[in-house]
């Protein structure tokens, strides 16, 4: 090799090495199990990551105070020790199609009973399950599971599967996507009301159809829907006082919504939407605040703001962390961070956290003696205890 080819072999590695080492420096640097953020972070909050070894946990749900139940896309439902950090494989799970943004996705604990929902195939496609089964944690396994209900159609999509689970008082709702649907005219799958794309369902525990339901009577409409006009859904909760279940909404580009359930409501997507067709700013249908028979979104991201991808969600409801108390807390996946919301009176976007750390982040639950739990959307990710640093 002549001098010329030396030297520019000599340039690159040198060019090489100054742009691992800028990003070396832009990563978040760790001592000893905390990570350092802002000034005002670090005076306010305590960040610990517990774990880093799952891949994609998707949702996580407390069994008692020392104990939660977390699930990885792949497929994977783990035992997760909060003050160790640990895991442990729970057996007896059904087997997912992990395809897209599906697979194992939401859990949901009570007394024993664990809900889950997750993506499978049929004959015509894939789509989201509802199952339940019983609990072991000394075995470290389930029992008897089965499913208790599917959402109709399957589809040849790995999008859009949604999917959290919520119990409430003897009801269970599951939320499904619209399988990416792309015909943003009247009769887009989340306006067909015979079917179950694009819905919040209500179902009883054992996955009949309560009577109570608002379309019961109505033979238009599949007897499950509590409401239906939805994009996907990716984080639902029960506010601690009103006992109101909100739910986080992906926009097409932009238009990300937080919504307060009203039962038989329609959610408009896509004959209404804040948000515009990907790649341009041409919006879809009219605004929500435009027809009446439309449920508006308490808090939506409008076309052209960049949005809030959202994902899953919980009500800070504690004083142990006193600048979060009353605070709905949102998980940002494209932004990469955990937003706040206040929620007295209209909702206001307030300073986000972890903002600097560059995590996708998929869920946040409060912890029973009133830290956070946050897992990252990441392979390996992490699960972070958030705690006051006051």
């Amino acid at each position: 090799m002549d001098f010329s080819g030396k030297l520019i072999l000599a340039v690159l590695f040198l060019v090489t090495i100054f742009l691992f080492a800028g990003y070396v420096m832009d990563r978040p640097v760790e001592r000893e199990g905390e990570f350092m953020f802002t000034e005002s972070e670090r005076e306010e909050f305590v960040v610990e990551v517990i774990n880093d070894e799952l891949a994609h946990p998707w949702g996580i749900d407390f069994v008692d105070e020392e104990t939660a139940l977390v699930t990885e896309r792949p497929g994977n439902l783990n035992i997760l020790e909060i003050e160790t950090g640990e895991t442990f494989e729970v057996s007896g799970v059904p087997e997912v199609v992990d395809v897209g943004q599906g697979g194992l996705l939401d859990v949901e604990e009570v007394e024993g009973t664990v809900y889950l929902t997750y993506s499978d195939s049929l004959e015509q496609g894939y789509t989201t399950f509802l199952g339940k089964g019983e609990l072991d944690l000394e075995e470290r396994e389930i029992s008897d599971f089965e499913v208790l209900d599917r959402a109709e159609p399957a589809m040849d999509s790995g999008q859009h599967f949604g999917s959290r689970v919520l119990y409430d008082d003897g009801y269970v709702y599951y939320t499904v996507g619209d399988r990416g649907d792309k015909d943003f005219e009247p009769d887009h799958v989340s306006q067909q009301t015979g079917n179950t794309l694009g819905t919040t369902l209500r179902l009883t525990e054992d996955g009949e159809v309560p009577e109570e339901n608002p379309f019961v009577e109505d033979g238009n409409y599949d007897d499950r829907i509590f409401t239906y006009g939805h994009r996907n859904v990716q984080g639902m909760v029960l506010h601690p006082e009103t006992g109101e279940i909100w739910q986080s909404e992906h926009g097409e580009r932009d238009g990300d919504e937080i919504n307060v359930l009203e039962e038989g409501g329609n959610y408009g997507w896509p004959v209404t939407h804040y948000g515009c067709i990907y790649g341009t700013q041409t919006p879809i249908g009219d605004e929500p605040h435009e027809r009446e028979d439309i449920v508006n979104p308490v808090y939506y991201w409008e076309c052209t703001s960049g949005g809030f991808p959202p994902a899953g969600m919980t009500f800070y409801k504690d004083d142990s962390i006193e600048e979060l108390d009353g605070q709905l807390l949102v998980g940002n996946l494209a932004g990469r961070y955990l937003g706040r919301f206040d929620v007295d009176g209209e909702v206001e976007e307030l300073d986000p956290l972890l903002d600097e750390m560059g995590w996708r982040i998929r869920d946040v639950e409060q912890t029973p003696d009133g830290r956070l739990i946050i897992l990252t959307d990441e392979d390996p990710a992490f699960i972070l205890l958030v705690d006051s640093g006051n």
